[in-house]
């Protein structure tokens, strides 16, 4: 059986959260900040034909949105019939649900 492969999409919001992330990781280690990056980038790419097996995000109650963990951050998207949308990109200790409410923002 063929696998389905479905195009990634970052949101603004999550790719904004990323690169704030990365810029807190690099003002103490490059090395770090490089490593978070790209296993970020590689997981998030992983989802076109894996998108499935993500857990589903308690705060979200929608089976569609799903997250990876990314070391201690949470990498968060919603699976569509012809695309992955990632929609967040959060450290694993705050709470998501009073940050503010899922949403996709193109």
């Amino acid at each position: 059986m063929a696998s389905r492969e479905r195009q990634v999409v970052w949101s603004k919001s999550a790719q904004l959260a990323l690169d704030e992330v990365i810029s807190y990781i690099a003002a103490d280690s490059r090395a770090n900040a490089l490593r978070v990056l790209e296993r970020a980038l590689d997981t998030a790419r992983t989802l076109s034909t894996l998108a499935d097996r993500g857990r589903v995000v308690p705060e979200a109650s929608d089976p569609a949105i799903r997250e990876l963990f990314v070391f201690q951050y949470r990498l968060m998207y919603r699976v569509e019939a012809n695309r992955v949308h990632v929609i967040a990109f959060v450290h694993g200790a705050r709470d998501f649900a009073a940050i503010r409410p899922i949403q996709d923002d193109d």
